[in-house]
């Protein structure tokens, strides 16, 4: 089946999309680790938010750090081939929302995964905190993860809720 003029403009719009967010992301951490935290330090920019510098081995919020350690290009490989089916999937979506939703989640993860590929973990500056609590420090590739998977959410169920409005009964 050879897709439409309109469905390869949609493709190629979806793989640009994933690039810019990719390109942003790491701009973003080189820009604060070579410029705004060198030397490392916390830069108060709120009461309940700062920025600093910390390199993330692990997974999220720095969980098996150790296992991930001994060899971080493996685990951005097995990361790469994530966002590869990732790609896939937003290409192939039927929907322009889906296809932006995932693709915004590709584009952050992307991020991560080249990070973590050429410095061996990944670059995270920042940090929000309130009333002694303080959520572990993100990145801004890890903020378009987390928005494209509440999108995703969202258009799930209202596709839910418009499949039970149309049922008959």
């Amino acid at each position: 089946m050879t897709a439409t003029a309109p469905e390869n403009v949609m493709r190629g719009l979806v793989l640009l999309w994933i690039v810019v967010l990719c390109a942003v992301d790491l701009t973003v951490k080189y820009l604060v680790a070579t410029y705004l935290m060198n030397p490392p330090r916390i830069l108060a920019v709120a009461p309940f938010f700062n920025l600093i510098l910390v390199f993330n081995p692990g997974i999220s919020f720095g969980l098996f750090s150790e296992t991930m350690a001994l060899n971080p290009r493996l685990f951005a490989a097995l990361q790469g081939l994530i966002v590869l089916a990732l790609v896939l999937w937003a290409i192939v979506s039927k929907t322009v929302a889906e296809r932006f939703a995932i693709a915004t989640v590709a584009g952050g993860a992307s991020g991560n995964v080249v990070d973590r590929f050429w410095n061996s973990s990944v670059t995270d500056y920042l940090d929000f905190h309130a009333f002694g609590w303080s959520w572990p420090a993100f990145n801004l590739a890890d903020a378009l993860i987390v928005s494209g998977t509440l999108m995703l959410v969202v258009l799930s169920i209202r596709k839910e809720n418009n499949t039970i409005a149309t049922r008959e009964p």
